[in-house]
């Protein structure tokens, strides 16, 4: 390791592990990895986000080019997913063995996944059983940096009358995650697309289970519900 890398490693070894975790995640979700957009997540001036890219780039961790974004390299996509490992690990291991609510284990993570050791992580995976989704679905990735990419669809391109699966969500609106589970809709939830209004209009679902209920749905929030398609209806 060059003296420059040791220097970033030791003195922004947070940092740089919430950038590389941050461009992970919007590469993740198909999105150019804008100096903007990296600034919105991460709560940062543009001016600041830039010059920390730059030394990024300098170090080997993301490839970096002017008006097209940024992607990481295989040693900084190996970095990052360790940390996506120890977050997801982290949410898992404070909701099952702690319990904690889905909705408040993700700040709870956030703030662990920086000091937690290799070590201790690991423990954690090992009396979990070495879990392969944390609570809110997200693939756990390997201790190898191999991670799973689902074949999922958006819950409002669920064709209707499918039977899907609800299998993964986002993990960082609370109020969202506790408004998902009053309506019945965690991981492993199965449901039915009965309607759909037209001009992003809301979705009419039944869920499947001991007594089926139907919930209305809209628009945005069916965008951020990721599912698995099962059979239709016999009908």
């Amino acid at each position: 390791m060059s003296a420059a890398a040791a220097a970033l490693s030791t003195s922004l070894s947070r940092s740089i592990e919430d950038y590389l975790k941050t461009i992970y995640q919007i590469e993740s979700a198909g999105t150019p990895a804008q100096t903007s957009t990296i600034a919105d997540a991460l709560n940062l001036a543009p001016p600041s986000v830039s010059g920390m890219l730059k030394r990024l780039a300098e170090n080997g961790l993301i490839e970096h080019e002017p008006y097209r974004g940024v992607t990481l390299t295989p040693r900084g996509r190996r970095a990052a997913l360790k940390v996506v490992r120890r977050h997801r690990i982290l949410e898992s291991y404070l909701m099952s063995k702690l319990g904690y609510d889905w909705d408040t284990v993700h700040d709870e993570a956030e703030r662990m996944e920086h000091t937690a050791s290799d070590q201790l992580v690991e423990r954690m995976a090992m009396a979990l059983g070495n879990p392969r989704y944390d609570p809110h679905g997200a693939p756990i990735p390997s201790p190898g940096g191999e991670v799973e990419s689902p074949d999922l669809v958006s819950l409002d391109n669920v064709p209707l009358g499918e039977i899907a699966e609800l299998r993964m969500v986002s993990d960082t609106e609370p109020e969202r995650l506790r408004f998902l589970a009053s309506l019945g809709l965690k991981p492993g939830a199965r449901f039915e697309v009965l309607s759909r209004q037209p001009f992003r209009g809301p979705l009419t679902i039944r869920l499947i289970g001991v007594i089926p209920r139907d919930q209305v749905v809209g628009h945005e929030l069916a965008e951020t519900l990721w599912c698995s398609l099962g059979e239709k209806e016999a009908g």
